[in-house]
C-alpha cells in the first residue's frame, strides 16, 4: 500500500471531479481518497468524489493498493498539483 499526502490547488468541481476519476479509472489498484479526517471514498466514483466537496486548501490523503500503486499515487499526486 501506498499513500500520499496532497494539499489541494483549486476547488474540486464537477468537470474536475470527472477528469480525476477518468485518470485513477486508468490504474487496476483499489485507489481511495480521504479529506481531512472524514470519511475516505473510491477515487473511480464521481459520486463518492463530489460528496466530499474538496475545496481549495484542503488537505487529502490519497491511498493505493495493487500491482500499480506507485503509479497511480505519482499520477493522482500530478493531477492535484498540476491539473486541478
Amino acid at each position: 500500500m501506498v499513500e500520499v499526502m496532497v494539499s489541494v490547488i483549486t476547488s474540486l468541481e464537477a468537470r474536475p471531479a470527472a477528469r480525476l476519476v477518468q485518470t485513477a479509472s486508468k490504474f487496476e489498484s483499489r485507489i481511495q481518497i480521504k479529506k481531512g479526517e472524514g470519511s475516505t471514498v473510491n477515487a473511480k466514483s464521481i459520486m463518492g468524489i463530489i460528496s466530499l466537496s474538496i475545496l481549495e486548501g484542503d488537505n487529502i490523503t490519497i491511498t493505493a493498493e495493487g500491482t500499480d500503486e506507485k503509479e497511480a499515487i505519482c499520477e493522482l499526486r500530478d493531477f492535484f498539483k498540476y491539473s486541478v
